[in-house]
């Protein structure tokens, strides 16, 4: 029992409720830092070390954090590590800090961490808490490995810095795939296919079922009736 729950709490995030490609969350640093696979890799690994790190203080912390500052709490926890891990990436992977730039401090405000904290790990075990974050990490690192491939070979000709197009035939690279307009082609595309998966194996497309699992749910407008009369 425990074993099966382990396992789907880490392998929801890859799949089911990938949080970039089903949930579509954090798509600002998503089209904004693949336009390689190194910096795609890189941002996937930072936002996994703060999402896991952070899951697990705020679920040991859940009880002892007052309610009405939970979401300052959690952004001040989730700040810690990104501070950390920013240090880190500066001090030893000064090329990689530059690619990535602002949207490596801007962890800090990313809508898939404190959106799993609020929904997740303020309400769950340390344990499942840490596997919660794994999943989603590895879901989200999937996604940009995958944004960050396609992109870079496309539109640079390159994977990782190799030649890769030019070995393939005359086919040339396509610099709008690593533009803006690609970003949002390549996105649209991946989400397709991501649904088409889920739906061929029977998943059901992963919804919000209360919206006081979101942190913005006082002030958003797409509650239903029901939920404003609760």
């Amino acid at each position: 029992m425990a074993e099966n729950r382990a396992w789907k709490e880490i392998s929801k995030g890859i799949i089911k409720e990938n949080p970039t490609l089903r949930l579509v969350l954090g798509t600002c640093p998503t089209l904004a830092v693949t336009t390689s696979l190194e910096s795609a890799i890189g941002m996937g690994l930072a936002a996994s070390v703060v999402l896991i790190c952070s899951n697990i203080v705020i679920s040991a912390l859940r009880k002892l954090i007052p309610s009405k500052v939970r979401i300052p709490a959690y952004i001040v926890i989730i700040a810690g590590f990104v501070t950390m891990v920013q240090m880190i990436v500066k001090a030893y992977l000064p090329d990689l800090d530059k690619s990535l730039g602002v949207y490596l401090p801007l962890i800090v405000v990313n809508c898939i961490i404190l959106g799993r904290a609020e929904a997740f790990a303020g309400k769950n075990s340390v344990f499942y808490s840490a596997l919660d974050g794994i999943g989603m990490g590895i879901g989200f690192t999937c996604a940009l490995i995958l944004m960050g491939g396609i992109r870079e070979l496309l539109g640079s000709g390159s994977i990782y810095g190799f030649n890769v197009l030019p070995q393939i035939g005359s086919l040339s690279p396509m610099t709008i795939f690593i533009l803006a307009p690609g970003g949002f082609f390549v996105f649209g595309i991946l989400i397709a296919l991501t649904n088409k998966v889920a739906d061929k194996k029977g998943k059901p497309k992963a919804e919000i079922k209360e919206c006081c699992n979101c942190p913005m749910a006082d002030t958003c407008s797409m509650k239903t009736e029901e939920e404003v009369a609760k």
